[in-house]
């Protein structure tokens, strides 16, 4: 009898959790005001909205002084995937007005967050957002996966190769239609295609040190969407 006294409340939060996504999929609630209040106090002409995952997400808790006194906006969200950027890419990304967006995605597809998919189902959600921001006058920075060897809460996976396969197509996708590609993944791939042991925290999740190495060939590729 006492053991249900833990066991039901724990099972109403799981409960009332599903029910949430459910009618949130895509966790549009997440900025909606955000993007309220952002447009109200002004449009920033140099304004730049990275569009991610949990790995956009950290540059807040892992390099919070790359984004003080810049014109940067994140929209990332742990662990989505990229039907549900795609979803919600209107609201938190045309709707802001910027002059260029940085879209990092596609590792959480690759993992089954939100369910099975082919490397070509993801290629085209993401080619999708480039497209969408093309036809709204929206600059793109287009960014290689970052290299994974195995997913620590989905072992088995077998992703490095994923990624390669992934990052090549959107790379010859770049190249072929003028879209500014940016590869973190060559700085910080390892011997076994899986994220270098120094600049990770789990194999998948940059640390410091890995913000570290982003930070310089993120700043290019925006300087260059400058000019």
């Amino acid at each position: 009898m006492n053991q249900l006294k833990w066991i039901f409340p724990v099972l109403f939060l799981f409960f009332f959790s599903q029910i949430g996504l459910a009618q949130d999929w895509a966790n549009l609630k997440r900025f909606q005001q955000n993007n309220i209040q952002l447009m109200a106090s002004n449009v920033d002409e140099n304004r730049i909205v990275f569009m991610g995952n949990s790995i956009t997400e950290g540059w807040f808790s892992m390099r919070r002084g790359f984004f003080a006194g810049k014109p940067y906006i994140n929209r990332g969200i742990g662990g989505q995937t990229t039907p549900q950027m795609l979803l919600r890419f209107r609201q938190d990304v045309i709707n802001l007005k910027p002059k260029a967006v940085v879209i990092l995605a596609g590792i959480n597809d690759i993992a089954g967050n939100t369910g099975p998919s082919t490397i070509e189902e993801i290629f085209n959600n993401i080619i999708s957002m480039v497209e969408l921001s093309k036809a709204n006058n929206i600059k793109v920075i287009l960014c290689s996966v970052l290299p994974v060897f195995e997913f620590p809460w989905r072992p088995g996976l077998k992703p490095a190769g994923k990624v390669v396969e992934l990052n090549m197509l959107l790379k010859m996708y770049a190249y072929q239609n003028d879209v500014l590609y940016l590869d973190y993944f060559t700085a910080m791939v390892d011997d076994s295609n899986g994220l270098k042991k120094e600049l990770g925290i789990d194999g998948v999740h940059p640390n410091r040190a890995g913000y570290s190495v982003m930070e310089p060939l993120l700043e290019k590729a925006i300087s260059t969407i400058k000019n």
